[in-house]
């Protein structure tokens, strides 16, 4: 049993929690909040400093940084101040000065009495800065790229020739500054006085005035124009920009309105510009295009980037209108030039200098302007030579099109150009025009990368009505159903068309298909002078020929065109040709004769020529064979009879048909043949000269004899 007098035991108590020890300070977050709190009062602190001080103690450190940063010497002459005001970046400096790299002269890059600017202070750290306020006192800016153009004045340390980026200006007063800007590359030298004038109206606080000159490719220019800062500019208001400049027998005036003071990105401009050749001013950017007669354009000039847009173009160059836009992106290796063109006239003078001839001396002149003299010639081909050095400096995208050619006996409209200028080589595809209810179309390439330039054509002519080609020539349109197609394939070397033509190799090909053709002087062109006249004294000039078919073939080997065959099959003839010319010397050395398939009286047995120059080209219908030929009849008629004497004029009709198929096919005289299905010996000799063996005597004697008073 347990014992209950035994004495009880009280429960010992638990014992006391431990004490809570205080958090230490020092803990990430206070470290961060300590600081945070240090740093904001350093920079407090360094701000009152600098605000107080105005920053005068940190010239030395300035200079220092900047010249090892620039790779120049740096130099503040007088008071200097570097603080912020109270967010953005005040800076003044008095004599402030920057070295030229030595390549650039003694002169120094950058120099000023006095500049006092304020800069938006995170702009420091982006390309381009923002000033939203800068004063400049006597300042001389040189600007320079070197002679190769891979180094600038303005591209410090080892940056190269980095393209001119300006600073982002909002207002400016500038006074006695002046910027010089120096590109042997180009051939540009200018001199700039910049000086900030009294207020013109209410809305603008500063007019900043410029005036200038220089030379550009030799030829001297002027300009002068104003900046009107707007009152509002720190409120989203613009700058109002007036530029005028004159040079090149050119005036351009530009107005419109800059975002900011230095700001062309998103600019607002109309241009107006004027001239006598529109080629000098284009030529002063080292961009060739074809002279012009005298003309005013205007247009909508904006800046995006690399890229100056000239939208919204119109006006007119000599009696042709232009309208469209063109796009100059700058850039390495070469800027590029983009067009869309728009043309609703275009007069045939203003045409002349797309293939080297003078336009103002053809309005003066007319056509005989195209006739220039070499070694006591006439020459007719353009010898302008190709702006190769021009080539080098840009290329270039162009879409132009043309409504309607003003032109007097040329029935052409509807061009379509596609130009592309790529390192020097030129195409011109396609190049298309409506020709007479026909289409002309062209591929020509023009490679400058060789010297001298090679030049390609193939110009191809669809089947056009040669009632409407020719009307000016003296064909009826009405009742001619004969029709003609053509092709040229040639190549040649020189500078010039001339040149290129004088050098050429190809063939050239005038296909006419079966068809009627009718003109007042339908015998002329068939060379039956007999029934011409006898036509002629009846009063029926308008006859028909009727042409089973017809090639008007030349193959060109270095410049000189040998007929390869010359053959037209009428119902009543077959005229043949032989001879030739040259794009050498313009000459032309071609005889033609109509072989009768009928018996014919009085037919005169010699060639018809044609000679002369291009420019000056004649025709001998009568020849001195002819001549001879009634001489011979003469004495005939006084020895023997008057029969006799009419028998040195009979045609006695064994002229051969041709066969259509190689003539329709423009094959060459190897491939050509008569009707029944025999080869022609008499095509394709490309020569007037007649052979020496007796038998081609005797067959040249047939096959030369050619109606004259022909009776059918």
């Amino acid at each position: 049993m347990a014992d209950l007098d035994a004495p009880v035991h009280a429960a010992e108590p638990a014992p006391p929690p431990p004490a809570q020890t205080a958090r230490p300070m020092g803990t990430p977050l206070a470290a961060t909040i300590a600081v945070l709190t240090t740093l904001v009062g350093l920079m407090v602190l360094a701000w009152a400093v600098l605000f107080v001080t105005k920053g005068w103690f940190l010239k030395g450190i300035f200079e220092s940084i900047a010249s090892s940063s620039t790779h120049r010497k740096v130099r503040v002459a007088g008071d200097f101040q570097l603080y912020f005001a109270p967010f953005n970046l005040k800076f003044v400096a008095e004599g402030l000065s920057v070295e030229n790299p030595d390549w650039a002269g003694t002169s120094p890059f950058f120099s000023a009495g006095r500049i006092d600017a304020r800069i938006a202070t995170f702009s420091l750290l982006a390309d381009q800065k923002r000033f939203q306020w800068l004063g400049l006192t006597d300042g001389r800016i040189d600007l320079q790229w070197d002679r190769n153009g891979r180094q600038n004045s303005w591209t410090f340390g080892s940056g190269g020739g980095k393209p001119l980026t300006m600073p982002r200006i909002q207002r400016a007063r500038i006074a006695g500054t002046q910027i010089r800007y120096l590109d042997p590359r180009h051939q540009l030298d200018a001199a700039i006085r910049v000086d900030t004038v009294a207020a013109e109206d209410n809305r603008f606080a500063d007019t900043i005035r410029f005036d200038g000159n220089g030379t550009a490719r030799g030829a001297r220019f002027t300009l002068a124009g104003a900046l009107l800062s707007s009152n509002a500019t720190l409120a989203g208001g613009e700058n109002r920009l007036r530029l005028h400049a004159e040079g090149v027998r050119t005036q351009v005036d530009v107005a419109g309105t800059l975002p900011g003071a230095t700001v062309l990105e998103g600019a607002k401009l109309h241009m107006d510009l004027r001239g006598q050749n529109l080629a000098d001013i284009f030529l002063l950017a080292g961009i060739a295009v074809p002279d012009t007669r005298t003309y005013r354009l205007t247009s909508v000039v904006t800046k995006a980037g690399d890229e100056w847009r000239f939208t919204g173009m119109k006006g007119r160059f000599g009696d042709s209108d232009l309208a469209g836009k063109f796009t100059v992106k700058l850039g390495e290796p070469r800027m590029l030039v983009t067009a869309d063109l728009f043309t609703h006239v275009l007069d045939i003078v203003d045409a002349g200098p797309f293939i080297g001839y003078n336009p103002n001396a053809l309005a003066a002149q007319g056509a005989q302007a195209a006739v220039t003299q070499g070694s006591g010639t006439p020459r007719l081909l353009p010898d302008a030579p190709l702006r190769i050095e021009a080539l080098n400096n840009f290329d270039a995208q162009v879409h132009w099109e043309v409504r309607t050619v003003r032109a007097p006996n040329l029935p052409v409209s509807n061009i379509e150009l596609a130009l592309d200028l790529n390192d020097r080589l030129l195409k011109l595809s396609p190049l298309n025009f409506s020709l007479a209810r026909g289409t002309v179309t062209s591929d020509i390439s023009i490679d400058a990368r060789k010297a001298p330039v090679f030049t390609t054509y193939d110009i191809r002519l669809s089947p056009t009505p040669m009632g409407v080609l020719l009307a000016g020539f003296g064909a009826e349109q009405s009742g001619t159903t004969g029709m003609l197609k053509a092709r040229i394939q040639m190549n040649g070397s020189g500078n010039s068309v001339r040149d290129s033509l004088s050098t050429a190799n190809g063939r050239i090909a005038v296909i006419l298909p079966k068809g009627d053709f009718w003109t007042r002087n339908t015998e002329l062109a068939e060379f039956d002078i007999g029934t011409f006249v006898q036509k002629m004294f009846e009063k029926k000039l308008k006859e028909p020929v009727q042409i089973n078919c017809g090639l008007i073939g030349f193959t060109v080997r270095d410049g000189i065109a040998a007929a390869d065959p010359i053959l037209i099959d009428t119902q009543k003839n077959v005229m043949l040709g032989r001879g030739g010319f040259s794009f050498k010397n313009e000459t032309i050395d071609l005889a033609f004769r109509a072989d009768s398939k009928r018996f014919s009286l009085f037919s005169g047995q010699s060639p018809v020529g044609i000679g002369g120059t291009f420019a000056k080209p004649g025709i001998t219908v009568i020849s001195p064979e002819l001549v001879g030929r009634a001489g011979a009849g003469l004495g005939l008629g006084i020895v023997a009879s008057p029969l006799a004497s009419v028998l040195a004029f009979v045609d006695f009709g064994d002229a051969n048909a041709a066969d259509c198929g190689p003539v329709l096919a423009g094959a060459s005289a190897a491939s050509q043949r008569d009707s029944k299905g025999r080869p022609r010996d008499d095509v394709g000799h490309g020569t007037t000269a007649k052979s020496e063996s007796g038998r081609e005597r005797a067959d040249d004697a047939k096959r030369q004899r050619k109606k004259f008073l022909g009776i059918f």
